[in-house]
C-alpha cells in the first residue's frame, strides 16, 4: 500500500503568493519563489501552485511593500522548479495543451485542470493521452448548500456546474484523470478541517488517488482527512504559512495518529 502523502498547497494571485478565504478574500503573503526553500527544508512529500489570477496582469509591484511581482504565471514556474526538490503540480488558467506542455517543460511534473476540464471534459482525455494520466490532476471545488447537498463549482466558485462531486469525480476518472484534487469552498481558510463527508464519498467511489483540501487549522484535521475521509494525501494552504516547521509537526501527528506517511 502505498504511503499518505502531506501536500503544501500554494495560491498565486497575480504573481503573488496569497491567503485565501472562501474563494473571495486573499490576503497577500509575499513572494511566490522564497517559499520553496521552507518547504525543502521540511521534506515534504510534493507542492502545489495554483495560479487563481483573474487576467495577466502579473507586474504589479507593491511598493508600500517594496515587493515586485514577477512577470508571469511561467517565469514564477521556472524559478521555483531549478530550487524545488520534490514532485511539483502547477494549475490554473490552463486553456489548451499547449499551456500545459509549456508548463511541463517549464518544470512541473503534474498540472492540474478545473474550469477547462468542466466546460470541456473531453479536453481530460486529449491531455491525457498526450501527456499520460500520472500528470493529469481534476481539480474539483465544491460547495455545500443549506439542503447538505453538494455542487461542483468552476470559474473560481463564480459558476455552478450542477454536477455532484461523486459524479464528476467518476467521470473525470473515466476520461482519464490520474488523481483528483479536492477543495472545500465553504472550508477554505476556514481552519474548521476538512468536510469529511464530502471526501468520504469521492475516495470511497473513484479508484483513482484523491487529495483532500480544504479547512485545515489543527495539525490533527490532517489525520482526519486520511482515517475518517479516506483520502490517499491531505493538502492545505495556511497552515504551513502561518506555523514554523508545520510539515515537521504535521507529520509527527499522523504518526502519532497511526498514518502510514514517509518518516
Amino acid at each position: 500500500m502505498l504511503k499518505k502523502r502531506l501536500i503544501p498547497c500554494l495560491f498565486l494571485k497575480n504573481g503573488f503568493l496569497v491567503r485565501s478565504e472562501l474563494f473571495k478574500h486573499h490576503q497577500l503573503l509575499g513572494n511566490a519563489i522564497h517559499q520553496v526553500d521552507r518547504f525543502n527544508a521540511w521534506d515534504v512529500d510534493e507542492l502545489i501552485y495554483i495560479d487563481i489570477s483573474d487576467d495577466d496582469n502579473y507586474n504589479i509591484g507593491r511598493e508600500d511593500l517594496k515587493m515586485k511581482g514577477e512577470n508571469n504565471v511561467l517565469d514564477i514556474l521556472e524559478s521555483v522548479s531549478k530550487s524545488c526538490f520534490m514532485p511539483l503540480t502547477f494549475g490554473g488558467r490552463i486553456k489548451s495543451i499547449d499551456d500545459i506542455r509549456q508548463r511541463l517543460k517549464r518544470g512541473a511534473d503534474k498540472i492540474t485542470l478545473n474550469t477547462k476540464a468542466i466546460e470541456e471534459p473531453l479536453f481530460i482525455s486529449e491531455a491525457a493521452r498526450i501527456f499520460g494520466s500520472q500528470c493529469i490532476i481534476v481539480s474539483i471545488d465544491v460547495v455545500r448548500h443549506e439542503c447538505g447537498s453538494c455542487e461542483v463549482v468552476y470559474d473560481h466558485a463564480r459558476k455552478h456546474s450542477g454536477k455532484s462531486p461523486v459524479e464528476w469525480a467518476l467521470e473525470a476518472e473515466r476520461l482519464g484523470a490520474g488523481e483528483i484534487f479536492l477543495n472545500s469552498v465553504d472550508r477554505d481558510g476556514t481552519g474548521k478541517g476538512y468536510d469529511i463527508d464530502l471526501v468520504r464519498s469521492v475516495a470511497q467511489t473513484v479508484s483513482i488517488p484523491v487529495i483532500a483540501c480544504g479547512g485545515v487549522g489543527q495539525f490533527k484535521h490532517f489525520g482526519q482527512g486520511i482515517i475518517e475521509g479516506k483520502a490517499d494525501a491531505v493538502a492545505a494552504g495556511n497552515i504551513f504559512h502561518f506555523t514554523e516547521l508545520s510539515a515537521r509537526q504535521a507529520r509527527k501527528q499522523l504518526i502519532r495518529m497511526g498514518v502510514d506517511v514517509r518518516n
